[in-house]
C-alpha cells in the first residue's frame, strides 16, 4: 500500500510504502478499509491515551500492572469523555479534576 501526506511546515509532500500481511484475499477495496480501520482505532483511542496518560512512557511491565492501569485509563478517558459541563481537552479536564472536588464528582457521575 503506497500513502502520500503533505507536510505543511516544510511544504513538502511524503510518500511511503507501508507492506501487510494477511491472509484475506487480494482485494485492495476491502484491505485498504481494513487498514483505514485501524488507523483511525490508533489515532482516536491509543493517541490520545499517550498525550492524556503518558502511556507509552509508562514504566508498568511486570504481571498485570500494565494490562490493569491499562484498563483504568480507557475507564477514566471514557468517563472524562462522557463529562461535558466544562469545554476541554482530556488533559484539561484531569487538570480540573485534581484541582475541583465537585468536578472531580461530576466526572465520576456520569
Amino acid at each position: 500500500m503506497e500513502s502520500t501526506r503533505y507536510l505543511k511546515a516544510s511544504q513538502t509532500e511524503q510518500k511511503e510504502k507501508r507492506y501487510y500481511i494477511t491472509n484475506r484475499d487480494a482485494d485492495a477495496a476491502k484491505i485498504g478499509s481494513a487498514v483505514c480501520f485501524h488507523w483511525a482505532i490508533e489515532n482516536s483511542l491509543h493517541w490520545l491515551l499517550d498525550v492524556a496518560f503518558n502511556e507509552d512512557s509508562s514504566r508498568k511491565r511486570t504481571g498485570k500492572t500494565a494490562e490493569n492501569f491499562s484498563i483504568i485509563c480507557r475507564i477514566t478517558l471514557n468517563l472524562i469523555k462522557n463529562e461535558t459541563s466544562k469545554k476541554r481537552s482530556v488533559k484539561g479536564k484531569r487538570l480540573i479534576a485534581r484541582w475541583d472536588n465537585d468536578y472531580l464528582l461530576n466526572i465520576l457521575k456520569n
